[in-house]
């Protein structure tokens, strides 16, 4: 074997000397990539990858609050809340959609109005939240899902409270009703404020009262597995409840106030004259607003929607009508106040009346006329002739100017949502909504509240208890008062203001005048003897007769025949209540509201149901 000279060796230990120093380099460097990288993880970076790592495992979990509930004026539950059961879908841990809708399908019933339902849902929510497929699951269907829940990664029972109506129609328009957020708002709410629920107030008292029948949002953390299972909870804020309402609203008086108007189409609002509040409110017909909750479905709202009965609409509060001759005593306080005219000056009615320089004749409601009134016989009769020379007289600024001050064109300010003004026309408002300038004429047609002029029920029932207060007009409310569970009761304060009339003697020959009206005038066929009435008829026109035409009610269309409406307090020398009542396309006011009016003044005072004398009344006004 040959030897390796000197010089070989030498080169070979150089080689080796240098590829360790090269490898040692080279580790070196590599160890310091992977130092620095720790200290970037465990130092510079630790607070993100923390807070990522506790992510995994804990989750923050909204709890929604429970619902106020609402009681009337005796303590009968108008709106309470039950617990439902939903089946949810937590989308983030479902890789195959529709797969397992297919195959949840043969564990409980799941129809296309559903799967519809949870689309809409679906692009409500957000990438975490938990969208409900079904809703109101059985008993049985829980225990299918729970028992199979294994088979479904993301899928899980959902608790949560929805509201009920125990009393269905008799309330819906009054209480409103909650209903699932939808898009429009998605985008007006506060988020962090309907974490975990997906309802909110949509009409009446329900939308009116929101922010204090929600309550406050709570928080939890809780800590999970791997597949989202709640292992524990760790702490957490308890949610609020929502303030319970209690209402003036006297269910029972509501109950008689539907009763008594039976088939008609119509509205009657009741308040107690001592405090603005509302102690009916019905719209007839009406619908139930319990399927609102979760979801009515298509069909089902189609056919309310097109109902041409309307009952998905409010009229005690949206309806505007021709306020007719129950007007008629306001005007004739306005002719009092303004100094216009006298209580006992008289006027001659021949039927008609024309304006100076005129041939057009407007006609009285009596053919023949009254012959000459003054103005409690005005009243007792109805005479539109007297209200026509009056409203000349007075002119339309006058008119307007006093009418507005018992609430008249503008809003009561009453809470239920969706209230409308009226309409109190005048100069100004010819100009702006008709681009004309306003005719003699029409001051005459307002002064028998025709015409332009447009009121709502709540408007009339709001204006006549001032009138019983004398000229105290209160901000009619429904609720009387707020209530969190261990604190006392919060009322609603009053707001009011005074109708300006110095002379005390002018309120005493205005409801002189209206007590007589039931006593022996348009409305006598309801007296009583148990108290005192004092009210206004009313006939208001649905279209416009022609010069030479007459009315007749036989001839005419049923939805086209005059509004029937009436005004009244009781007991006149101590009021207690005041109510209007209108009946869509019901002819006369004294035959067909004031008996309206009646029952529901009894029902409040006490009083068993009375037959009425149909007899008594005369077709008019």
């Amino acid at each position: 074997m040959a030897k390796l000279s000197f010089t070989e060796a030498s080169d070979d230990g150089r080689i080796f000397t240098d590829r360790a120093i090269l490898a040692g380099i080279l580790v070196a460097l590599a160890l310091t990539l992977v130092l620095a990288r720790l200290a970037k993880l465990q130092i510079t970076d630790h607070a993100h990858f923390t807070t990522l790592a506790q992510e995994n495992r804990v989750k923050l979990q909204p709890l929604p609050p429970t619902r106020g509930l609402i009681y009337d004026a005796k303590g009968v539950l108008l709106a309470d809340n039950f617990a439902s059961y939903s089946l949810d879908l937590s989308l983030e841990k479902i890789d195959d959609l529709q797969a397992t809708i297919a195959e949840l399908r043969e564990l409980v019933s799941i129809e296309d109005k559903d799967i519809r339902r949870f689309e809409r849902l679906r692009a409500q929510s957000g990438r975490f939240d938990a969208v409900p497929l079904r809703l109101n699951l059985s008993e049985e269907e829980v225990a299918r899902v729970s028992v199979n829940g294994h088979r479904f990664p993301g899928v899980g029972i959902g608790v949560e409270l929805l509201r009920y109506y125990p009393l269905g129609t008799a309330t819906a328009h009054v209480l409103g009703y909650v209903g699932r957020i939808n898009e429009r708002e998605v985008e007006q709410i506060d988020p962090a404020e309907y974490a975990g629920t997906h309802y909110i107030g949509k009409s009446g008292i329900e939308k009116t009262y929101e922010d204090v029948l929600r309550g406050k949002v709570g928080y939890q953390q809780v800590e999970v597995n791997a597949k989202g299972r709640v292992l524990r909870v760790l702490e957490g804020q308890p949610p609020r409840s929502g303030q319970d309402l209690h209402l003036h609203l006297d269910i029972a008086l509501q109950q008689a106030a539907t009763q008594a108007l039976g088939e008609f189409r119509g509205a009657v609002v009741a308040i107690d004259p001592r405090t603005g509040g509302v102690l009916a409110l019905v719209s007839t017909p009406s619908f139930d607003a319990n399927p609102f909750v979760e979801g009515i479905g298509a069909e089902e709202y189609r056919d309310l929607r097109d109902d041409p009965d309307h009952p998905l609409f409010n009229r005690a509060v949206r309806g505007q009508y021709p306020p007719g001759s129950t007007v008629k005593p306001f005007v004739a306080l306005g002719g009092l106040v303004t100094g216009t005219i006298s209580y006992t000056a008289s006027k001659f009615c021949p039927g008609y009346y024309q304006l100076p320089g005129n041939s057009h004749r407007y006609r009285d409601w009596r053919k023949g006329g009254h012959g000459t009134v003054a103005m409690e016989q005005s009243i007792v009769q109805s005479c539109d002739v007297y209200y026509y020379d009056l409203a000349h007289d007075m002119g339309i600024d006058q008119l307007h100017g006093f009418l507005s001050t018992f609430g008249f064109g503008i809003k009561t300010g009453v809470d239920v949502a969706g209230e409308q003004p009226g309409l109190l026309p005048s100069k100004e408002w010819a100009l702006r909504a008709r681009k004309a300038p306003w005719f003699p004429g029409e001051t005459l047609i307002v002064g028998i509240g025709q015409g332009a002029y447009l009121a709502t029920p709540v408007q009339l029932a709001a204006a006549t208890a001032a009138m019983a207060n004398r000229g105290q007009l209160i901000q009619p409310r429904v609720v009387r008062a707020t209530h969190s569970p261990g604190a006392p009761e919060e009322p609603i304060p009053l707001e009011s203001r005074r109708v300006p009339v110095k002379d005390g003697r002018h309120w005493d020959n205005i409801i002189q005048a209206m007590t007589a009206v039931v006593e022996r005038g348009t409305a006598k066929r309801i007296r009583t003897n148990a108290f005192q009435i004092a009210g206004k008829t009313g006939t208001a026109q649905v279209f416009t007769l022609g010069q030479k035409e007459s009315y007749r009610e036989s001839a005419v269309p049923e939805r086209m025949r005059d509004h029937a409406l009436f005004v009244a307090f009781a007991p006149v020398e101590d009021p207690r209540i005041a109510v209007a009542v209108i009946v869509e396309n019901g002819g006369h006011g004294g035959s067909v509201a004031a008996p309206v009016a009646r029952k529901v003044l009894d029902a409040y005072l006490g009083q068993a149901p009375a037959e009425i004398d149909a007899a008594e009344a005369e077709d008019g006004d």
